[in-house]
């Protein structure tokens, strides 16, 4: 049939003359009253199911006011509206488009999860504190955001996948493109690769930290920034030194900052003059000075008399501050060397150096010479 010179169909007179009908006009005004219920109602539906999780919550003494609920809110409250909508119109329509409406509906929901746990990954990841509390440990800052990256990454491709499998495409070929991409991509980048894993393996196991003292086999200094690459050290020249993190994994590393105390170990020398009496109280007074002090570890002093060098007798010290930090270490050794030289002075025992004695065998002779 023509109107006005347009071709109109057949059957937009038969879906016409079907929607116009008692009966439909019954089941359109039935699909209008379930979407407003389900929009009018989706707060109420949504806070009921939130207050039974946050009474479940509350027996764990979880704070809900940080908890994840609020970044799946919005999420939440839309699936109902999905839900509303999709039987709204499966109510209204021909049952020849239930097969399209059912894909539309898996996919909407499928969307509205991945957005759900999506907002949750994001939440986490700017909320460390609640995941610290979660697991009962310190996470690592760096880790959190390689991580939420990587979750994210996986929730977008399953997502995809998963929606393109509902609509009926194959995604086993992309799957194993996928696969080959990845292999493809891992040979290129091997080293790269190397190095990310080995940030991981720092990163999780901890050999060391931001601001720690560390020492390896060509290195020393503080470490001032870790990624999954490379790892920053400032040496004490204060030059900026970059490390692949392979090669930090795989050299020891000494890190001095995960020390408890620090270690005092030196010799004195005393003149070979020295009485032995005078030798004794010396070392007794000196273990005195060590055994008093405040901030000298008492478990592990040693002052003994260890040897007799090519020009002094020896005296050894070993013993441990109960401090770490440089300057506070610094000012006890001074402080240390300070009463050990009051002792000697008391004493006066004398301080060696090094020093070659010549003995004359047959004295010299002199001879005045005459003019």
């Amino acid at each position: 049939m023509q109107v006005g010179g347009i071709q109109i169909p057949d059957e937009f007179y038969t879906i016409l003359a079907y929607v116009t009908t008692y009966s439909y006009l019954y089941k359109l005004a039935g699909s209008i009253f379930i979407f407003f219920v389900f929009w009018g109602f989706k707060n109420l539906f949504t806070n009921y199911i939130f207050h039974f999780i946050l009474n479940l919550i509350h027996r764990n003494k979880v704070n809900p006011e940080n908890s994840f609920l609020m970044a799946i809110s919005n999420p939440s409250k839309n699936m109902i509206v999905l839900v509303g909508v999709y039987l709204a119109l499966q109510n209204c329509l021909p049952g020849t488009f239930n097969s399209l409406l059912s894909s539309l509906f898996r996919s909407g929901i499928i969307i509205l999860f991945a957005s759900a746990i999506y907002g949750l990954i994001s939440y986490y990841a700017e909320n460390q504190e609640e995941i610290n509390r979660i697991f009962n440990r310190e996470i690592d800052r760096i880790l959190i955001p390689f991580l939420s990256k990587v979750l994210k990454f996986i929730v977008l491709a399953l997502s995809f996948v998963t929606i393109a499998s509902t609509w009926g495409y194959d995604v086993n070929g992309f799957i194993a493109g996928l696969g080959l991409g990845g292999l493809a991509f891992a040979l290129a980048a091997k080293d790269l690769l190397a190095n990310i894993f080995s940030g991981i393996i720092i990163i999780t196991d901890k050999p060391f930290s931001i601001g720690d003292w560390v020492k390896t086999s060509e290195i020393e200094g503080t470490i001032e920034d870790i990624n999954f690459r490379s790892t920053k050290i400032r040496a004490f020249d204060q030059a900026l030194v970059t490390v692949p993190n392979s090669k930090l994994v795989n050299d020891p590393i000494i890190n001095f900052t995960k020390r408890s105390m620090r270690r005092i170990t030196f010799q004195i020398g005393v003149v070979y003059s020295t009485p032995s009496y005078k030798l004794k109280v010396c070392i007794a007074e000196i273990e005195k000075i060590l055994r008093v002090h405040p901030n000298i570890d008492q478990k592990t002093i040693f002052v003994k008399f260890d040897a007799f060098g090519d020009s002094a007798l020896q005296l050894f010290l070993y013993f441990f501050t109960t401090t770490i930090v440089w300057e506070e270490y610094l000012n006890i050794k001074q402080d240390i060397n300070l009463k050990i030289m009051e002792v000697l002075e008391n004493e006066g025992v004398s301080i060696a150096f090094p020093s070659t004695s010549v003995y004359v065998e047959t004295p010299v002779q002199y001879h005045t010479l005459e003019k």
